[in-house]
């Protein structure tokens, strides 16, 4: 392909709405000047490919047999192109001005980012930052995620806050850009993750090999969110709990693992009651699923040793506990 120095590639599976809604506007804002535009189809048995072909001839379309995940359909993209720094953009993403050269300028100018990420704004609610990444994601000692402009369910108003460039512990895989050289480093994506949080353990293990992670508060995009699975999807509670094991289980030093896991685990047993106190027990049964399946899944991995980098810098003004690798 033309080498360029970014590409920005969106990953589909029978999301022909979605590329109808909102790829124009990648393709009207991303400076041609510095990015190919990618559609990598995952195996999408809609019309995807044919709108895309036939409605963009600037846009390059990459085509697999069979839906690969989230994971490895951007492993095996990746690998195809082959860019300098790669934008993995969720399909459900709208852009409204140049977003991409602020990243491209940070990325270019400091070799020691290895990702980094725009503010990621709702496309539902403008002026209100959207739950998948917001000013940039942290973990709390217990390894769960949360951002800067995002705890929990609470959602804070874009009012200029987060419009610095900062140090993040992950940048949200709604729009990730990624230096190629740092993301094979370090393997790339987990496949075995499939989807949800394979972009924090990118992230983590890229710090362990010394990269950093950042905000580019000067860059915004618009996210719809919820665009392949809903937030209450059984099959989204399955995941987010078994691969935030696993992360866990991979990156975590020797000396913290059992403790923080096991009581990590204890705290999901909290979340179990009240999915059945509240009668919900296809998620229930899906938080079960994830725990059975993380103990048979974690034998694949080798445990890691050695000590964690010191990350406190993140976040100077906090409380320290939040950062659960050193608290």
């Amino acid at each position: 392909m033309n080498k360029k120095p970014v590409g920005v590639i969106i990953l589909n599976w029978n999301g022909e709405k979605l590329l109808r809604d909102y790829l124009h506007s990648v393709v009207e804002y991303t400076s041609s000047e510095i990015a190919d535009v990618i559609v990598a189809d995952n195996g999408s048995s809609d019309n995807s490919r044919e709108f895309v072909s036939d409605n963009f001839p600037t846009v390059k379309l990459l085509t697999f047999n069979e839906n690969l995940g989230f994971a490895e359909g951007y492993n095996r993209a990746l690998k195809e192109t082959d860019y300098e720094f790669t934008v993995l953009l969720n399909s459900d993403v709208e852009v409204k001005s140049d977003w991409l050269t602020p990243l491209y300028s940070f990325m270019n100018t400091h070799p020691e980012a290895g990702a980094c990420q725009p503010k990621i704004l709702s496309i539902r609610e403008p002026e209100r930052f959207e739950y998948a990444g917001a000013g940039g994601g942290l973990l709390d000692r217990w390894g769960y995620p949360y951002c800067r402009g995002r705890i929990m369910s609470k959602i804070e108003t874009d009012t200029g806050q987060y419009d610095d460039t900062a140090r993040v512990f992950w940048a949200s895989g709604a729009a990730l850009m990624v230096r190629n050289k740092a993301y094979f480093a370090v393997g790339g994506l987990d496949p075995s993750f499939f989807a949800h949080q394979e972009e924090i353990d990118l992230c983590w293990r890229m710090q362990l090999s010394g990269y950093q992670i950042y905000a580019v508060g000067s860059s915004a995009v618009y996210h719809l969110g919820g665009g392949s699975l809903h937030t209450s999807d059984p099959r989204k509670t399955y995941l987010n709990f078994r691969n935030n094991l696993l992360m866990l289980h991979k990156n975590l030093p020797a000396e913290k693992r059992g403790k923080r896991i096991f009581i990590r685990r204890m705290i999901d047993t909290l979340a179990w009651i009240k999915y059945i106190l509240t009668f919900d027990f296809s998620n229930a049964q899906a938080l079960l699923k994830a725990h059975r399946d993380y103990s048979r899944m974690k034998k694949g991995y080798p445990k890691r040793e050695g000590e964690t980098p010191d990350l406190l810098r993140l976040a100077p003004n906090r409380n320290k506990s939040i950062f659960f690798l050193k608290a």
